[in-house]
């Protein structure tokens, strides 16, 4: 079914109008039509041409045909990483992996490979008939830019961790690169997921977060306001669950007060799917009619929803529960990023109508997911520089574990083309002369007879120079709609694991999931560790890379990794002062934010932090010197954080401000320098109802991770 639209040409409108009810321009045929005037303009044209059925109509973002304009629905997609489609385009790693780069350009390349093969299906369409392939459209549904407060949260691995401000940086990156750079079309309009407090899919349509006003702007949407301020990200989306008792669909304070009016927003809000549905059998059951729902939808700020929007508007408004003004807002913001996606436009005034069909699955996007996996690759455990694996010393490499010869795409993946799965790595990596010997050893979730499988994957490592384990979870286990209900290792993993290791000294494990695993017998006992992730259609190929040195890895965790289930404060709870993430953490971690080794050393000098004060407008330098003091060229995360001192309110330990992945050669030396700017030490002041930054005293904290503070200076705010 094709699911975008085409206009027809002007001069057929203009023969329909007056028999269909279209007013004829005197000159040049109507304003909407002419790529001259501003989106703004035309928009307003179109709009004041619509009936109200019409209008609401392109309200639904399934609708049908308006057919007095030719118009048909522009149907939304989803490309979290990568396009969804009926064929395959290039996956790239889950969106958790990507934050494990903590390379912000990284991100925007790969959204805009990602942005690229979406325009190109939309060419395809649009430019052969016989194009095959599902008809996709332009407002694509990502990125999800929740926060990952919630290790169970079944959907950590659509999202870039639990920090706010790394979070904010990887959204803002992919937003850019999916929304394209023109200064007059959008190459896709890009939807921000889910708006807000959302991290938890138990009973998601009916749950209410209750959540502190200050921890509410400090924690739960600083990174919306980056990628709506700094990204204009065209489209938000309202989450299922109510925010202290309002339901995000009908919360003012949310999708109006503060999304349009305080961060001016020009967009359009849409509606989870069956958001409305929610409010009339989830939320306010039996407490309000679909016209209420929808009215009060609108009139909170949301714009773009289902089919209750084209069925009840119209009876909504006749009946006065909905201001027409408001209706014609809505559909103005909609049809105006339509306009701006040049839908309305001859393919000859659109620049992203030049990109061909050969980008989809191109090598060079392929070699992109290559380099997007291994800069994702973290390195958790190195006793005595196991890792690198010397090739030419192996001549039987055990290859174990439910997800060695398995594929495992993530959430909202497309088809993958020929993706290379851990064991397909180990084959094109390894040295010649060199045996892989196989053993699954168990499944994922458990299943019979695995004590024989177990001692059948024991016996073959004891025979092998070296044993490589992949464990981790699927889908099955942490998805939208699924919470984990354990951070261990499911099923019988982690005994096999220990059989293998007490089977061979030399082995390496390879994890490969979403959410933070708490496994500290591996931690204590393993001699190596990675964290793989769901690496995309080349994961097997990068974390060979990382396992032989042919990379040397960098990537660092996005996330805690908590030493005990009973360090989490409970699912419910919404403050994170309570105990969650690395700046509330009570007690170790273990593996802290920002966590990872390298096959290298370096060192960390020469600190320096001026001004030593700074006024209401200033902002601080801060630079530090790294040198690589190893004998391997290696990639370095240089991490800035922050910590008030003298604070009134609760503030966290420590507080991400900035970061930088720098590459060195052996004995180099970089200056790494970064801009402080006095708003990012700010905090939400419940009795004037503002951010606010308090006159004292601040410490500079810069280091390889949350825990692993290097150097340390102080600056003065003044009055």
């Amino acid at each position: 079914m094709k699911t975008s639209f085409r206009l027809l040409p002007a001069a057929a409108l203009l023969a329909l109008g007056p028999a269909r009810g279209l007013a004829a321009d005197a000159v040049g045929g109507p304003l909407y039509l002419d790529p001259t005037q501003t989106a703004e303009n035309r928009a307003q044209d179109l709009v004041s041409r619509l009936t109200l059925e019409e209008k609401a109509q392109l309200l639904n973002h399934k609708g049908t045909k308006v057919e007095r304009f030719g118009i048909l629905c522009d149907r939304w997609n989803q490309c979290l990483h990568g396009v969804w489609w009926d064929r395959p385009t290039t996956m790239y790693p889950v969106s958790l992996a990507m934050a494990a780069t903590w390379d912000s350009n990284l991100v925007y390349e790969t959204a805009t490979a990602i942005s690229d093969e979406a325009r190109a299906i939309y060419n395809g369409w649009h430019q052969d008939p016989n194009f095959p392939g599902e008809h996709k459209g332009l407002i694509y549904r990502a990125p999800v830019i929740n926060v990952e407060r919630n290790p169970y949260w079944g959907r950590n691995e659509e999202a870039y961790g639990e920090d706010p401000y790394l979070t904010g940086r990887m959204g803002v990156a992919y937003v850019k690169g999916l929304q394209g750079s023109d200064p007059k079309y959008l190459k896709l309009v890009s939807t921000l997921k889910h708006y807000a407090v959302n991290n938890v899919e138990k009973g998601r349509q009916e749950l209410s977060a209750s959540v502190p006003e200050r921890l509410f702007y400090e924690y739960w949407l600083p990174h919306f306001h980056d990628c709506i301020v700094e990204a204009h990200a065209q489209s938000i989306m309202a989450s299922y669950n109510a925010i202290n008792g309002v339901p995000s669909n009908i919360n003012p304070l949310l999708l109006t007060e503060v999304l349009k009016q305080k961060w001016g927003f020009q967009g359009f809000v849409v509606s989870d799917l069956g958001g409305v549905n929610t409010m009339v059998r989830g939320h306010l059951k039996g407490k309000m009619s679909y016209e209420e729902a929808v009215a009060r939808s609108l009139i909170a700020g949301c714009d773009f929803s289902d089919k209750e929007f084209e069925t009840y508007i119209p009876s909504a408004v006749r009946q006065g529960l909905l201001p027409e003004g408001r209706l014609n807002d809505a559909v103005f913001r909609v049809l105006r990023d339509r306009i701006r996606l040049g839908e309305f436009d001859p393919p000859a005034l659109v620049p992203f109508s030049a990109i061909s069909t050969n980008e989809i699955c191109s090598p060079a996007h392929r070699a992109l997911a290559l380099r997007a996996a291994q800069e994702s690759i973290v390195l958790l455990v190195n006793r005595h520089h196991v890792l690198p694996l010397d090739r030419s010393k192996l001549k039987a490499i055990a290859v174990i574990g439910p997800h060695a010869d398995t594929f495992t795409p993530g959430g909202y993946s497309g088809r993958a083309a020929n993706p290379i799965k851990p064991i397909d790595g180990i084959r094109n990596r390894v040295g010649p002369g060199s045996q892989v010997r196989y053993a699954r050893g168990c499944e994922i979730m458990g299943g019979t007879n695995e004590d024989q499988s177990i001692a059948q994957a024991a016996a073959l490592a004891r025979e092998a120079d070296v044993a490589l384990v992949y464990v981790g979870t699927d889908k099955r286990i942490e998805a939208e709609g699924r919470d984990r209900t354990s951070l261990a290792l499911p099923g019988r993993q982690e005994d096999l694991v220990k059989a293998v290791v007490a089977a061979n000294p030399k082995t390496v494990v390879i994890l490969m999931n979403a959410g933070p695993l708490t496994v500290p017998w591996l931690e204590a006992n393993v001699p190596a560790m990675i964290e793989a992730w769901w690496g995309g259609v080349e994961g097997g190929d990068a974390t060979a890379d990382a396992l032989f040195g042919n990379i040397n890895p960098a990537g660092r965790l996005p996330h805690t990794v908590y030493a005990a289930e009973s360090q989490v404060p409970p699912q419910d709870e919404y403050d994170v002062t309570k105990g969650f993430t690395y700046m509330y953490l009570k007690g170790k971690p273990l593996f802290p934010f920002g966590y990872g080794l390298s096959y290298t050393k370096f060192k960390y000098s020469k600190l320096q932090v001026a001004p030593k004060q700074i006024g209401a407008d200033g902002e601080v330098l801060v630079s530090v010197e790294v040198e690589n003091r190893g004998e391997r060229a290696g990639e370095e995360v240089v991490q800035l954080y922050v910590h008030d001192r003298e604070c009134s309110v609760k503030r966290p330990e420590k507080e991400l401000r900035g970061f930088k992945r720098v590459a060195l050669r052996p004995g180099e030396r970089q200056m790494v320098t970064f801009n402080l700017l006095r708003e990012k030490l700010a905090f939400w002041d419940v009795k004037t109802h503002g951010f606010v930054v308090e006159p004292g005293g601040f410490e500079v904290l810069v280091g390889a991770s949350s825990e692993d503070i290097r150097v340390r200076g102080q600056f003065e705010v003044r009055p």
